[in-house]
């Protein structure tokens, strides 16, 4: 006899941003912009920047800790934590054992998972199908980002889209016919090299030479990545829903990547989803690659924008290329 699959949902989100901003004013004292240039082609209006001496883990502590706030949930009751994140404290230890020391959470396994802006959608992913076999009860996956050590500075068509910030969300079992009803997880490598690192790892190490050519710093072909992302962030919340017969009219809100303005009402239109259904917030922080999806997420939930039962798409899209995207039944009370 079959055992029952146990139904994995979000217990509590939280978020948690640094406090300085940096707006598209104070970037035109630096580089070759303007406010109008910026808000025009993305959306982004400002972005937040972490301090020298505040790191990844730093942002991911205080995002875990209002997420576990939210969910009741005590660090001592935690099976696992992932972190998503391309900007770890380290290579080695990872990021989310640093974070299970620092929470206390004895009794947790701990990884990184490099998916990029995707990372927070793969990260549920992987985190509800320990849940839905039994094996966990209680997970915390963490999308965290500080993208502003890793910019180009003097490259104005990077250095205005990224910000730092991390968003969280405890998940464990929920009643029947709630929770995450459907995942779309994707890749295509062969694009691999249009958002990268190129001197960040085994193939070129970080050297004086790389560092002098920039190579340490985050670089991107736009064209591509725009072109890629208009398709994949609608088509993947379609295939989530083909897997479960669901209708994309049944959608209530879409919680997208917060990259650009622009894919993200291509990828509405697709949906045939009104703006007002979806969640954008790339005004006030711009693209914070794994912490965009989760801090969405937990700032429409803490202003009580969903509601029990609502029917909530997540789409992603990022480096790799990766994409990804959730169906979610809302399970929390108001």
């Amino acid at each position: 006899m079959t055992a029952k699959q146990i139904n994995a949902g979000i217990l509590g989100t939280g978020y948690y941003l640094p406090e300085k901003i940096l707006s598209n004013s104070d970037l035109e004292k630096i580089v070759d912009t303007s406010d109008e240039w910026i808000t025009e082609r993305t959306g982004i209006k400002e972005r937040r920047i972490a301090a020298n001496d505040v790191a990844t883990s730093d942002l991911a502590l205080k995002a875990a800790e209002m997420a576990l706030k939210d969910a009741k949930v005590s660090p001592d009751e935690l099976d696992l934590i992932i972190v998503a994140t391309l900007t770890s404290d380290r290579i080695i230890p990872s990021t989310a054992c640093i974070i299970q020391d620092l929470l206390g959470a004895k009794r947790a396994a701990a990884f990184d998972l490099s998916a990029a802006c995707s990372g927070f959608a793969y990260g549920i992913t992987v985190a509800s199908q320990f849940i839905q076999c039994g094996a966990y009860r209680k997970a915390l996956v963490i999308g965290a980002e500080t993208l502003s050590k890793y910019i180009n500075w003097e490259d104005r068509n990077t250095c205005v889209l990224f910000g730092d910030g991390a968003g969280a969300a405890v998940l464990g079992q929920v009643e029947d016919g709630y929770g995450i009803l459907s995942f779309d997880l994707g890749s295509d490598g062969s694009g691999g090299d249009a958002i990268q690192i190129p001197s960040s790892g085994s193939r070129m190490p970080v050297s004086n030479e790389s560092i002098e050519k920039r190579l340490n710093l985050i670089h991107m072909n736009g064209k591509e990545v725009f072109k890629f992302a208009v398709k994949a962030m609608g088509n993947t919340v379609k295939h989530s829903l083909e897997k479960i017969g669901m209708k994309q009219e049944e959608i209530n809100w879409l919680v997208p990547h917060q990259a650009n303005i622009r894919i993200i009402q291509s990828a509405a239109k697709r949906l045939a989803m009104p703006m007002e259904k979806v969640i954008v917030n790339i005004q006030k922080y711009g693209n914070m690659s794994a912490a965009c999806i989760p801090i969405a997420l937990a700032e429409a939930a803490a202003e009580k924008r969903f509601k029990k039962g609502d029917i909530i798409a997540l789409s992603g899209f990022g480096a790799g290329l990766t994409w990804a995207s959730c169906i979610i039944r809302w399970s929390k009370e108001d």
